[in-house]
């Protein structure tokens, strides 16, 4: 049974392991849905953050996989349920609509985003939450005429205690 995944990987920073770890998904044909690259809480460590919908027996695969790569120091993975997780959004606006469309600002107040600029051609709202609240705030906002939009990928932690510092240091040693 399918399933959202969240893989994180820690590594070492090297050039061509995004390529590397990009193909071991290619070559199983599996989507990846989301990617995020971080540092993490040790020096010269990396995490990815990758979401993808699989099962669980391909994404045990995967994470063998994945620590085969040298630059991997560890890879595990987690589900929604063991995740806290957001992504950030903005929103690009016409400025006018600001001020002729109150039901914009009420649109932003109660989904609980923020205006981070104003300009006198366009305003940025900022959105942070999981991916079906930024896809509402979209489907709102769309018939008032969005200029730009971007989210990013997925960022998360698990809900359980893991001491990642702990477990990677013993590695690297």
């Amino acid at each position: 049974m399918k399933e959202i995944y969240t893989i994180s990987i820690y590594t070492e920073n090297n050039i061509g392991l995004l390529n590397r770890i990009a193909t071991i998904f290619l070559k199983r044909h599996i989507n990846i849905e989301s990617l995020t690259v971080s540092s993490t809480e040790i020096e010269n460590v990396s995490r990815f953050i990758i979401v993808s919908d699989l099962s669980e027996e391909k994404v045990k695969k995967i994470i063998g996989q994945l620590e085969k790569q040298v630059e991997v120091i560890k890879a595990y993975y987690h589900t929604n349920e063991q995740s806290i997780y957001v992504q950030t959004a903005l929103f690009k606006i016409k400025s006018n609509l600001l001020f002729d469309e109150r039901q914009i600002q009420n649109i932003i107040k109660n989904s609980n985003a923020q205006i981070v600029t104003v300009s006198p051609e366009f305003f940025v709202i900022e959105k942070s939450g999981r991916k079906e609240e930024i896809e509402t705030l979209y489907d709102e906002l769309l018939p008032f005429g969005i200029m730009q939009f971007v989210r990013s990928g997925r960022i998360s932690v698990t809900k359980e205690e893991m001491r990642i510092s702990e477990l990677l240091q013993k590695q690297l040693n």
